[in-house]
């Protein structure tokens, strides 16, 4: 598997992973999504929140149309509109994935950190920073969830390859 296939993969898992995790949110009483919590963002809601602006901040650098805002910028106040917006987010990645070629894989990119200065990187490390992030905050996400009353989620990796093969 290529480089460029591997991170197709990933776009996929990412969008298996979210669409669990709020189904899982869903059926929280509504309030247990903004109720404090302990983690970096300290809510369900903010932790939500966080990974869409994330994502939308390394993807709009990926794209050559860079956004900046405040990793604790609150987009959506309402779920259901996080949702579509999360659901809107992992399609467009996954179409930057498709458009991708090798050669644009393993060159660099240049571009504004929200909080230091400019940073050159190799597109793939940012990638895989990208995914990676987007695990480390469901880790927090998945406490949450079983602080406020919810089920254990099993999104690890294998999981999505347990659904891929059945």
């Amino acid at each position: 598997m290529n480089g460029v296939a591997y991170f197709k993969r990933m776009a996929d898992y990412n969008y298996w992973a979210n669409g669990h995790l709020y189904a899982a949110c869903a059926i929280l009483p509504a309030d247990a999504l903004y109720e404090p919590r302990t983690a970096f963002f300290p809510s369900i809601m903010r932790t939500l929140n966080h990974l869409l602006v994330a994502d939308r901040l390394w993807l709009s650098r990926l794209l050559g149309a860079p956004e900046v805002m405040p990793l604790d910028t609150i987009l959506f106040d309402a779920f259901g509109d996080l949702r579509v917006a999360r659901e809107a987010q992992d399609q467009a990645i996954i179409a930057y994935l498709d458009g991708l070629t090798e050669d644009v894989l393993t060159s660099d990119l240049t571009y504004q950190s929200v909080s230091a200065g400019a940073y050159t990187m190799p597109r793939d490390l940012i990638l895989g920073h990208m995914f990676n992030h987007q695990t480390h905050h469901r880790g927090q996400l998945s406490s949450m969830l079983l602080e406020a009353g919810g089920k254990p989620l099993e999104i690890d990796l294998v999981f999505y390859g347990r659904d891929l093969l059945s």
